[in-house]
């Protein structure tokens, strides 16, 4: 490798040089829609990892640990170990490069320059579930029924565990003391930091971190992180048991027989218990530690040689305390997380608020669109609205929601002859249009009364039947001397003759 040592210098330097000229390239290219945004990040902080190992290589070609640098430079300039000048080097570096040639005579020399160009179209493949709609959402299915399930858990609705599941504080702290809550903790971290690194390649979770275990560090010093203010002098004062068995999992003494012996007399010698008996003896024994302290059992049930339930409390004080400030640690970095998040999982709530109001089929369809638009979307106001279904516009200009679309069913078509054949979306709309002016037109047009009688009817053939029907029905045709015979009283006014009789005979004309 010594003879070759420089130019693989050279070349380290030339490779981040040129991915720099890349991640501005890339960067000045403008992401029209979400994906095309994800993918470039994606693919600069592919680059930027890259430029990291790279100049770590190059740390330590510098720092010249075995000497082969030093004594490259120093074959350059003729000041060789074995005494030879500069000539005899130079040719017999010609001499080895030839041979390389020579034994690989199809080696071809690749363009490094069209290599990187490819990186820019490279399409990086980032993995997310259907639920997360390519990190527009949070998926917490898993989580969900793993706190719905637990004893620091309450029987709760999904899109309310959104609410709470980022406020641990809400959990009383003797549940929280607990193998169960410890390893939901950290699954619920380890699922937001995943998707973190995800949705948001370029961010240095690392150093967020960093930061947020200093300012930890310092508070609990203090004893001022919030909730946990007595965290340590609490543990010593419980001196709760911490046995190689996790009681929280076991309800029954025949649970534990299940167990076995052996683990049985293990976890009762952690505690400093009698670990005779059958195996009976042993569970029931062991039992009885799930709800009573330590400080609290008879004495009887302690082994011979023990210094007592307060020295084992002592013993297991600090093991305790260490898994408590674990616990508030992993709670303060959720609490980050969470912020940092803050955006997607408002849009994860809104998304299964909405979610309710949809059957499996309309959700489907969503999903399709979500995918679809996915790849279109821009945040440019003045681009084209991307409406491949043709939804009608909202009160912000956008398309309203599909659930909404298909609860008013406004994908139903309803057409009026009597209107000219024109066409009305939904039921709503359709029932509104009687009343309105293209419709009352159309009916004076026929010399037909826009009546409640004729509500529904669409066809003008219909509309003239019923019309004739009513007619014959009421007489219209017929002479009506009562209704249609005028009468004048000696002031001029007229009246039919039925209404003129009925005032004559009252004495009123």
């Amino acid at each position: 490798m010594s003879s070759t040592l420089l130019e693989v210098t050279r070349g380290a330097h030339e490779e981040v040089e040129r991915l720099e000229r890349l991640i501005v390239k890339d960067l000045q290219n403008e992401a029209t829609s979400s994906k095309e945004r994800l993918a470039q990040s994606h693919r600069v902080r592919h680059m930027i990892d890259t430029i990291s190992s790279t100049t770590e290589r190059l740390i330590e070609i510098y720092e010249d640990n075995d000497n082969a640098r030093k004594d490259e430079i120093a074959a350059l300039g003729g000041q060789t170990a074995t005494g030879t000048n500069v000539f005899s080097a130079f040719y017999d570096r010609l001499k080895e490069i030839r041979e390389y040639h020579r034994r690989h005579p199809a080696a071809l020399v690749v363009d490094a320059n069209e290599e990187h160009e490819a990186l820019l179209k490279e399409e990086p493949q980032v993995e997310f579930s259907g639920e997360e709609a390519y990190g527009r959402y949070l998926d917490l299915h898993e989580l969900y029924n793993q706190y719905i399930n637990s004893k620091f858990g309450e029987p709760i609705e999904y899109s309310a565990y959104l609410d709470v599941f980022s406020q641990p504080h809400k959990i009383p702290r003797k549940l929280k003391s607990t193998r169960q809550y410890r390893e939901y903790i950290e699954n619920l971290v380890q699922y937001l930091v995943y998707f973190f690194h995800r949705t948001e390649p370029l961010q240095d979770l690392d150093r967020i971190f960093a930061k947020v275990e200093t300012e930890f560090e310092e508070q609990w010093a203090d004893g001022k992180v919030e909730e946990w203010e007595n965290a340590i002098q609490e543990s010593e004062q419980v001196q709760d048991q911490q046995t190689v068995i996790d009681l929280d999992y076991f309800s029954t003494v025949e649970e534990l027989v299940e167990l076995g012996p052996d683990k049985l007399k293990e976890a009762l010698a952690s505690v400093g218990l009698k670990t005779g008996g059958t195996v009976q003896q042993r569970a029931e024994r062991l039992l009885l530690t799930k709800d009573t302290p330590l400080g609290k059992l008879d004495k009887k049930h302690f082994a011979k040689g023990s210094r007592g339930s307060a020295q084992n409390g002592a013993a297991v004080a600090p093991q305790q305390a260490g898994m408590l400030k674990e616990i508030a640690f992993l709670e303060a970095k959720l609490k980050k997380l969470s912020d940092l998040l803050n955006e997607a999982i408002e849009r994860t709530k809104d998304n299964i608020v909405k979610k309710q109001a949809l059957t499996y089929e309309e959700i489907e369809a969503e999903r399709e669109d979500e995918e679809t638009q996915a790849d279109t979307e821009s945040d440019d106001d003045e681009q084209q609205i991307y409406n491949p279904l043709k939804l009608p516009m909202g009160w912000d200009g956008k398309p309203i929601p599909y659930w909404l679309y298909k609860l008013h069913g406004l994908g139903q078509e309803f057409k009026c002859e009597i209107c000219g054949n024109q066409s009305y979306w939904g039921r709503r709309a359709f029932e509104r249009h009687f009343k309105e002016w293209r419709h009352q037109h159309g009916m004076r047009c026929l010399g037909i009364p826009n009546t409640k009688n004729f509500n529904e009817i669409t066809s003008i053939e219909e509309a003239q039947e019923l019309w004739k029907r009513i007619q014959a029905r009421q007489g219209v045709n017929k002479w009506r001397p009562d209704l249609e015979e005028e009468y004048e009283d000696r002031e001029g006014n007229i009246y039919n003759k039925k209404t003129y009789t009925d005032l004559q005979r009252q004495g009123l004309i």
